[in-house]
């Protein structure tokens, strides 16, 4: 088993244009090269959504340890690619929208910007690459959730 600092993981051909790539932790995922197919995303699509998971998993984090009352959170991802081969992003946007019951929108700006600046390990490596941009909503729902409500 690799160490913290090291991760595994293999990608194989299943035939045509999919390929199933499963992580040193036995997860499975299948991508297609052809985005025409719709049986799977490329993996320039699966990169792009890398992102915004990475940086929705710090978002969510770091609004809930300020008692944000979160109930939805959605990062909404386009990447613009060169017109070259190789068809490399030229850049990238995440726009978050955060949705709960009375959350502060200086909470939500803070929290976008860490995760951009400081604990999004694949935006900050994106960021090396290309120029990835940032912004958010906020979304006030009605009803405050039943467990802040207790």
């Amino acid at each position: 088993m690799a160490g913290d600092n090291q991760l595994q993981a293999t990608v194989s051909w299943a035939g045509d244009s999919r390929f199933i790539g499963r992580s040193g932790t036995n997860h499975s995922v299948v991508f297609d090269s052809n985005k025409d197919s719709g049986a799977a995303p490329t993996p320039m699509e699966m990169l792009l959504m890398s992102a915004g998971a990475c940086s929705s998993v710090d978002v969510v984090s770091i609004l809930q340890k300020a008692k944000q009352q979160v109930s939805a959170c959605r990062v909404e991802l386009s990447g613009e690619r060169v017109d070259t081969i190789p068809r490399v992003f030229s850049k990238i946007h995440l726009h978050f929208v955060v949705t709960g019951f009375n959350v502060s929108e200086k909470h939500v700006e803070r929290a976008v910007n860490l995760s951009a600046e400081k604990y999004c390990s694949v935006s900050i490596m994106l960021q090396q690459a290309m120029t990835v941009t940032h912004s958010f909503a906020v979304e006030q729902s009605e009803l405050q959730p039943a467990s802040a409500a207790e």
